[in-house]
């Protein structure tokens, strides 16, 4: 019983203070774990810009991505969750927004705890 208290008592902990560590690291920082992590292959930071050879982006933009789950209870995991294991293309609401059908799991490319960090940031952003 006491380990279950432990271990929910430092989730809860932990999805406190993940936006704060965001703001900790800079934009540059963030952006350069992106491109290390591969994230920018298909997915911009800003709204609007186009996919390869003028078609739409492959992934959304982040600024969307931040639209779409601000306020949103469990984003955070759930979003991070979506970068390790990759994505469903039969739920995906991006569709007709997006090139790509869906997102591939991640988890030899990034950190659970680097992709949680970036999560964070990306939930951050404004549009």
């Amino acid at each position: 019983m006491k380990l279950t208290q432990t271990v929910a008592a430092s989730a809860l902990c932990l999805a406190m203070i993940a936006p704060a560590m965001a703001d900790t690291h800079s934009a540059d920082d963030m952006k350069k774990l992106a491109l290390q992590s591969g994230c920018l292959t298909c997915h911009s930071i800003e709204s609007g810009k186009p996919g390869p050879n003028g078609q739409q982006p492959i992934g959304p933009a982040w600024e969307d991505v931040s639209v779409q789950y601000a306020g949103k209870p469990g984003a955070q995991d759930f979003l991070t969750r979506v970068v390790l294991e990759g994505s469903n293309p039969y739920s995906s609401h991006w569709k007709g927004k997006v090139s790509g059908l869906s997102m591939p799991p991640n988890a030899v490319a990034i950190t659970e705890g680097n992709a949680r960090l970036l999560v964070s940031w990306i939930l951050s952003l404004k549009k």
